[in-house]
């Protein structure tokens, strides 16, 4: 989409790959259209690749869409010197060498139209119909002059929204950014760095989830030369060392052939050498590396089953590294990727890594949703591109006509995966674009997701690392701020608790409308829906972030009060004695109750369940019968169990005062792993609502269990 002057010497070129001339396409274009029964020279490379993937492709199309950019784009030069016309060329033949489909090519022909030239998109949309235009209008990038600085995250914004309805537009950026890497050479250092770094913590995580390989590790190699030359020269000398590693592969290869031809299975065994990214991180991982270490083996076959049968011939034959199994048939990665991983020991010892998937698997691990065609066409109708077709892409958007439902409602689609699902969901929560972007870059670093069970039957795809924290976004929405815990495999855990692969997450929400999330939550968010809805929530409710308010002032005079008259209302059966209640299990009526007699001519009332009583009993001490007078005032101490958040204290204390129970004590512990222990001693007007009360606090947002106390206390 811009400008990038071709660089022939860039050394991150693809190894192996040709390459088409640049100056010879520019040639051809430059002689203009070609007779009506013919394509132009400069298309043909483009109608060759279509054809190989698709035979009876109708290029009537090509030609029309080549004609109309080139003419378009006439007089117009990358700054290379070579006529801009080879852009959009060198981008389509990207795209049919993966096997892209005809509507992606011709959008793929006139993506730079309308950004660099005088064709409008009702042009592109009258000639070509409103697939193309949507294809075209979403790769087109939103001008400096309007949006500034935020420009380019919002372009991506813009870009990804799009992909969101239709998966071919990011198809051709990929495609697109890849051209202009593989031309950056005469670009200034330090653009040339800012490309790259967008590159690195965009687009490839980008092109990993679409899982459009090809194009992923070619960017790796052109990032790597960009940003780590010294390195990349280091691994690229490394190479040139060893340049006949093929050879120690070449012999395992010829075994491997071997022992399938006399097994009786079909199989097309390759080697692939490892692009430079690929070597260095095996240098980083093994350290001094031999010579099968600079590719690995692909074995191609027919069948699903085809592929175990491989499997079980080089285990029985080979030495295998058994910690080198994966298993991406059973369990496909979220890109789609599906393969056989194994590692087998030659008898010199040399290990080779092997590859074993099917000829349509492998298609799909190198292109992506690139190999599904065209994903919204009829299963059984042929593809139609030209005016008045709409392919879906009306006003509406109503494109799909048939979608199938996960039990989560989420779409059984490949072209819409959960990932780009949920992407979609927060950025529509970051409308300032610094946001967005850190965010994106943030969520797009997270490379493996985890899938989560919900206690209601459905699931949720998380990202590696995801808390309890991130389930409830990721499950509610913005209604995750009543969130109060979770209980996660059944177990009662607090919200910062990492969840893994195959976990079940119940979580517990309040109806309490005031209630909301603490800054402690952003320090276990993970994913970026989570963290902007919480940063939204305390910006809005800077209250909510400050300590708990005081509690009233007045219960606890009155408190007080009452405690210096305190009386116990028990009655004893020693004569003469007054009864005072034990601070250890703080009894009430209508608790059983005993006594027991202490200096100064008193009894200290227990209730019978009180270890204190048991370890008095043992001492040898007597029991004295006490029983409840008829006064109902007393005193009590409870113990509140909860989860951490703001205004838990002054929630709890305004429902004792309501109560009309005196607080004649109170403490707080300091909070462990967000759950806080508060511990209150109250005068209470009538022993028979304590239980009420008690109902009541248990009812406050956050609080999970409410008791009477259990001190342990000395023999008295």
């Amino acid at each position: 989409m811009s400008a990038e002057a071709t660089n022939p010497d860039a050394p991150s070129r693809r190894r192996g790959r040709p390459r088409i001339d640049l100056r010879r396409l520019g040639r051809a274009a430059l002689l203009g259209p070609a007779a009506r029964d013919r394509l132009p020279d400069a298309i043909g490379h483009v109608a060759d690749a279509h054809r190989a993937h698709h035979p009876d492709a109708d290029l009537a199309i090509l030609h029309r869409a080549y004609v109309l950019a080139e003419s378009s784009h006439r007089g117009q030069f990358r700054k290379s010197g070579e006529p801009y016309i080879t852009h959009p060329l060198a981008v389509t033949l990207i795209l049919a060498e993966l096997g892209a489909e005809t509507t992606t090519l011709t959008a793929s022909l006139l993506h730079d139209t309308v950004e660099d030239t005088e064709v409008t998109l009702d042009q592109v949309r009258a000639e070509f119909g409103d697939e193309v235009c949507y294809l075209v209008d979403g790769v087109t990038k939103l001008e400096k002059v309007d949006y500034g600085a935020a420009a380019e995250p919002e372009t991506f914004r813009k870009m990804l929204v799009a992909t969101g309805n239709d998966v071919r537009v990011m198809s051709i950026k990929l495609a697109d950014r890849l051209h202009n890497m593989r031309t950056l050479g005469v670009m200034r250092p330090e653009k040339q760095a800012r490309i790259a770094k967008v590159t690195r913590d965009v687009l490839i995580p980008l092109a990993e989830r679409l899982g459009v390989q090809a194009l992923k590790t070619e960017l790796e190699d052109l990032v790597f030369a960009i940003l780590h030359p010294e390195e990349y020269e280091r691994t690229r000398a490394l190479i040139a060392e060893n340049a006949d590693a093929a050879d120690a592969l070449g012999a395992i290869a010829e075994s491997v052939r071997t022992v399938l031809r006399e097994a009786g299975i079909q199989a097309e065994v390759v080697i692939r050498p490892r692009h430079f990214v690929s070597v260095h991180r095996v240098r980083l991982k093994r350290g001094e590396l031999r010579g099968s270490d600079f590719g690995r083996l692909l074995v191609l076959v027919g069948e699903d089953a085809d592929c175990y049968a491989v499997l079980g011939e080089l285990h029985t034959c080979f030495t295998p590294l058994i910690s080198e199994f994966k298993d991406f048939i059973a369990a496909p990665k979220f890109n789609l990727y599906q393969s056989l991983h194994t590692a087998v020991a030659g008898p010199d010892g040399a290990v080779a890594e092997v590859l074993i998937r099917t000829h349509q698997m492998h298609k799909v691990a190198e292109a992506g949703v690139i190999a599904l065609g065209n994903p919204y066409a009829a299963a059984d109708g042929p593809e139609t591109v030209g005016p008045g077709t709409t392919g879906g892409h009306g006003p509406d958007e109503a494109r799909r006509t048939e979608q199938v439902e996960h039990a989560d409602g989420e779409r059984a689609d490949p072209t819409r995966p959960g990932w780009l699902s949920r992407l979609l969901a927060w950025q529509e929560s970051a409308p300032d674009p610094d946001t967005f972007w850190t965010s994106l870059q943030a969520d797009l670093a997270q490379d493996r997701e985890i899938t989560v069970f919900r206690a209601d039957g459905g699931t949720l795809g998380l990202t590696a690392g995801a808390t309890c924290v991130d389930a409830a976004y990721a499950q509610y929405g913005e209604e995750a701020h009543a969130c109060i815990g979770a209980r996660v495999n059944g177990r009662l855990v607090t919200l910062s608790t990492q969840l893994g692969d195959g976990d079940t997450v119940q979580l517990l929400l309040t109806q309490d409308a005031a209630s909301g999330p603490s800054p402690e939550w952003l320090d276990h968010a993970r994913t970026p829906a989570a963290r902007i809805a919480i940063s939204r929530w305390l910006a809005e409710h800077p209250e909510g972030a400050k300590p708990p308010a005081a509690a009233p002032r007045a219960p606890m005079a009155a408190a007080v009060t009452a405690g210096r008259r305190a009386a116990a209302n028990a009655v004893t059966d020693l004569p003469g004695a007054s009864a005072r209640l034990a601070g250890c299990c703080t009894p009430v009526p209508p608790d059983a109750i005993t006594g027991f007699a202490v200096r100064g001519g008193a009894v200290t009332v227990h209730r019978v369940e009180c270890p204190a009583v048991s370890r008095m009993r043992g001492l040898g001490r007597v029991p004295v019968g006490v029983h409840w007078g008829d006064a109902a005032e007393c005193r009590v101490t409870l113990v509140a169990e909860s989860f951490g958040r703001p205004r838990l204290l002054a929630d709890l204390t305004e429902v004792i005062a309501t109560a009309g129970a005196a607080i004649v004590s109170a403490t707080v512990e300091p909070p462990s792993e967000q759950r806080v222990r508060h511990t209150y001693t109250l005068q209470l007007p009538d022993a028979a609502g304590l239980p009420t009360l008690m109902r009541a606090m248990r009812d406050v947002p956050g609080v999970y269990d409410v008791s009477r106390a259990q001190h342990p206390a000395a023999a008295t």
